[in-house]
Formats: structure tokens, C-alpha cells, sequence
């Protein structure tokens, strides 16, 4: 394929793992409102926590440029993908698409010749929506599969590339995808932008359910004294259930699992449903037997061992662990938080510590999501579900 201008809105996980994966052969522009990130990223820096991309920057051969100048960025691009945040609404019962609406809006206005290719979440029938307002097919959907700290991973091998459009605006983008991958048999999906969304939503949502699942196994088996590890591995040696993705939590959280949940939950308005509403309100009732437990070990202070979802990872975003502190301050229990990622020694009136060790020696109980080998001469403290010690 020749070289092709790429724009890049967003520099989060979904538009730097993707510029990390094009700058490579092609020419790449990342659009974003943030100063910090553009100067990190001339400069060769990353942003996010990602090896592999911090890897990617530093080379010399790439493509790569970042701007807050839109004019500059939309002007001359062939293709353009949108990868900015939609965060669910509680109070519309909805994604917030308000970014995606900006960013359509603007690059419509300065190069309504370019393709358009939404990589946030968005609602299922949004993307039809968008292409009937500007009248143009060249505005499909087409879904991210992402883990956190893996994300330039997942795109050099992906699980699948789902595009939705099987015109030759979307091939021209699934062979743009499929050719930068090092995975040799990618399987490339052309659907409509549609199916593409409910892929999305659907996938996010099996995922938070085998993970509510497992949790559910756990506090069984935690109630009833039962040794959560055994059974665990025994249902899993069934190979149509597999020994993966089965390590208990406080409950599923990150960038996208609770709000891909609840949108799906929403787009159900008027079909029959049972499970997916079932799998929204298990998180919540995780939750809730975590705090019970905690509160059965009767100590003056609770301290919490990190506020990041999983290991060596930055993302606090939407993270269990901060209902489960919620909870228990509603109940009026002491609790501190051990957290190097926060400067601040206050959140929202909770201490934080910087110095572990004093943390160690403060804390009544340390109540950790996943166990660390730094928390080993505590054992006796610590309370996790943290089964397999692993981060899946």
C-alpha cells in the first residue's frame, strides 16, 4: 500500500497504540487538546504506560507528529480516526458522544474528502445517525480490542479487525490495518458500522460477565468455606470453559468494561433481557460481599494497596477498588490509601501514602485487588481474592 496520511484523533491508549502501529509505513499526525501530550510525543516520549510504544517512539524511521492545530492536522489527511472519550451518562442513561460529534464535525468542515473511522464507543445506531446528518458513507464505525499495557500488542496482533463498511473506503482500511499487523492470518470482518457497534458492546459485556461469573463462584465459595482455588480449576478444566480469564476481583472496571455494560443495557430499552442487566448489577453486589468480609475482620484502620486496576498499569480509571472504598467510609471505617501514582496526601479527604513502608506499619488490615510480592512480609494482614496471583 502507498504512504498514506494518517490522523490521529486522541493521544490515549485507542490513538497512540494505532499512531505506534501506522507511523511505522505511513505518515501520521495525532491530534489532541492536550500540551503535555503533544510535547511528550515530539519529543519521543510516551504518554501512557506502554512499553512497547514508548519502544516505537524512540525509533528513528517513523512517521510521527503530534499538533493541538486542527487545521493542520485534518488538512490533506486520506484517513482519519477518531479516538476520543465517550464516557457513559448515568443521568441520560447513555454514552456522552459530545467529543465524537466535535471531532466529526470539525474534520468534515476542514477536508470533507477524507475517510472517517470512529474508534471510540459509541451507542449501537450512532454511526448510521452521523452518515445520514452529512450524508456521507465514508463515516463508518469500526470497534478497538485493546488491553491495558498490551495495547500496541493487540493491534501488531489482533484477535480480529472488524470494519463496518464493505464499500472500498472500508477495505482500503482493513488492508491498512491488516498490513501493519504481524499477526500473518488476520481475520478481517466487513459488516455494517451497526453490527460493528453491538460487536463491540457484546464483546465487552461477555467479557465483564465471565469475570461477574467467576466472582460469584468466589464469594460462594468464601461464604460457604470452600477453597475457591479447587473449584475454580476444576470448572475450568472443561475445554469449552478454558483455564483463562478466571482469577477473582473485586470487580471488573477500567476504560471500558463498566460503561460498554451499561450501554448495552440502555440500547436493550425495549427487547426482552434478563442476563445483561444481571451482569450490571453483580459488579455492584461484588462489591458489596467484599466490604461485608473486610468488615468482619474488625480493625481500626483499613488500608488500601493501590488504586491502579492491574500490575505496573497507570489506569485508575472506573477501578473496583473505589467502590469498595466508598462503602466502606459510608460504614465509618478509617481507611488510608498507598497509591506513589497520586502527589496529592489527600483524596477526597481519604490520607494517602507515599512510603510504603509506613503504610505496612499503619494499617490494621491492607485490603490489595491484586497480591504483589512487596506485601509478602504482611501476609497475615492482607486481605485479596486475588486467587492465581495474576493479573487475568
Amino acid at each position: 500500500m502507498s504512504k498514506k496520511k494518517i490522523t490521529i484523533v486522541g493521544a490515549g491508549y485507542v490513538g497512540l497504540s494505532l499512531a505506534a502501529l501506522l507511523c511505522q509505513k505511513h505518515h501520521v499526525v495525532v491530534l489532541d487538546i492536550s500540551k503535555e501530550k503533544v510535547d511528550a510525543i515530539n519529543q519521543k516520549q510516551s504518554p501512557i504506560k506502554d512499553e512497547q510504544i514508548s519502544q516505537v517512539l524512540k525509533q528513528n524511521h517513523i512517521s510521527l507528529v503530534a499538533t493541538q492545530n486542527k487545521e493542520s492536522a485534518y488538512l490533506h489527511a486520506e484517513v482519519v480516526f477518531v479516538c476520543v472519550p465517550t464516557n457513559y451518562d448515568p443521568e441520560k442513561n447513555y454514552f456522552d458522544t459530545k467529543y465524537v460529534d466535535e471531532v466529526i464535525q470539525d474534520g468534515m468542515q476542514l477536508n470533507p474528502n477524507a475517510i472517517y473511522v470512529i474508534k471510540s464507543t459509541i451507542p449501537v445506531g450512532y454511526t448510521e445517525m452521523i452518515q445520514h446528518m452529512y450524508h456521507s458513507d465514508t463515516i463508518f464505525f469500526s470497534p478497538e480490542f485493546l488491553r491495558e499495557d498490551h495495547a500496541l500488542y493487540d493491534n501488531l496482533y489482533p484477535s480480529r479487525i472488524i470494519i463496518g463498511s464493505d464499500q472500498k473506503e472500508g477495505h482500503l482500511v482493513g488492508e491498512l490495518l491488516k498490513e501493519s499487523a504481524l499477526k500473518l492470518d488476520v481475520v478481517v470482518l466487513h459488516t455494517s458500522s451497526t453490527n460493528a457497534e453491538a460487536i463491540k458492546l457484546f464483546s465487552n459485556t461477555y467479557l465483564a460477565m465471565r469475570i461477574s461469573y467467576f466472582n460469584e463462584l468466589d464469594t460462594f465459595a468464601e461464604i460457604r468455606g470452600l477453597d475457591t482455588k479447587d473449584i475454580i480449576k476444576g470448572v475450568s478444566l472443561d475445554p469449552r470453559i478454558g483455564a483463562f480469564y478466571n482469577n477473582p476481583s473485586f470487580g471488573y472496571g477500567g476504560y471500558c468494561l463498566p460503561k460498554d455494560t451499561k450501554q448495552l443495557l440502555s440500547n436493550y430499552e425495549w427487547v426482552p433481557q434478563n442476563l445483561i442487566e444481571a451482569i450490571v448489577i453483580s459488579n455492584e453486589t461484588r462489591k458489596d460481599h467484599i466490604v461485608d468480609m473486610i468488615m468482619k475482620k474488625e480493625v481500626d484502620m483499613i488500608g488500601i494497596y493501590r488504586l491502579t486496576m492491574k500490575k505496573d498499569s497507570d489506569n485508575m480509571r472506573d477501578s473496583s477498588i473505589f467502590g469498595v472504598i466508598q462503602r466502606l467510609k459510608d460504614k465509618g471505617k478509617k481507611v488510608m490509601i498507598y497509591e506513589p501514582l497520586i502527589k496529592e496526601t489527600l483524596l477526597d479527604g481519604t490520607p494517602v501514602f507515599h512510603n510504603l513502608e509506613e503504610f505496612k506499619r499503619l494499617a490494621g488490615l491492607v485490603v490489595c485487588n491484586r497480591m504483589e510480592p512487596e506485601l509478602i512480609d504482611i501476609k497475615h494482614k492482607v486481605y485479596t481474592r486475588d486467587i492465581f496471583y495474576s493479573d487475568t
